[in-house]
């Protein structure tokens, strides 16, 4: 049998060491051999001895969970093995975390991660209950995390000269010793009368980077983890 669907690149190679790597742009391989975390739902295939089983929060997770709509509905798979994850065809970036550093991304743009990363929900400061809430995952430790994010995403530097402001329902991700506060664009006035839209943007200050992606947030769909 001959077609362009079985060109080398779109072959599952043979694993060669543990850990993850990117299949292609859409998706993540992680050779298992013991435990790994990913989001519920996001598994696509897997071949060998592999277990997927719910992962629990913590009574304290799952109140954060449930105030805020964020966190990370996660499942841990152990034993050895391959599987690949993927989300809605989003694409898929590896980010190398070592100790020291400290990554803010928001729940939805995660896919999985080695279980030496640690995470935690936590209130964007300075942003309260406004802008949907304002919930996103910080990750330390020592390891890596694949983000997704629909469209290829724009990675912005922020200086303390020159803060960026980003629409809430775009960003992504940014690195976590950045301060954060609401920004109000528009006057009441020009909210009343219609305005532009574009109310309340999240403004970054300090030294560091923004991560944005090029589409607002679409609606949560019914079911969707």
């Amino acid at each position: 049998m001959k077609s362009e669907l079985f060109a080398s690149q779109n072959m599952a190679q043979p694993a060669t060491a543990p850990g993850m790597s990117l299949q292609n742009s859409k998706s993540v391989k992680y050779v298992v051999n013991g435990e790994m975390h990913a989001r519920q739902g996001s598994m696509i295939a897997y071949r060998g001895n592999l277990q997927f089983e719910r992962k629990g929060q913590g009574v304290g997770g799952m109140l954060k969970r449930a105030v805020t709509g964020e966190g990370l509905a996660l499942m841990a798979v152990r034993g050895q093995g391959e599987a690949w994850f993927a989300q809605e065809a989003a694409n898929c970036f590896i980010v190398d975390i070592d100790p020291g550093d400290s990554l803010t991304i928001n729940g939805r743009n995660v896919l999985c991660f080695d279980p030496t990363l640690s995470y935690d929900i936590q209130t964007v400061k300075g942003a309260g209950m406004a802008g949907g809430g304002l919930f996103n995952s910080v990750f330390t430790g020592q390891g890596k995390l694949a983000v997704i994010c629909e469209g290829d995403p724009i990675v912005i530097p922020v200086s303390q000269q020159a803060p960026v402001y980003v629409d809430t329902d775009a960003v992504v991700g940014w690195s976590t010793q950045l301060h954060t506060s609401l920004h109000r664009s528009q006057s009441i006035g020009s909210m009343i009368r219609g305005g532009s839209g574009e109310a309340v943007q999240l403004m970054l200050q300090g030294d560091g980077f923004v991560i944005v992606r090029p589409s607002e947030a679409l609606p949560h769909k019914p079911g969707q983890n």
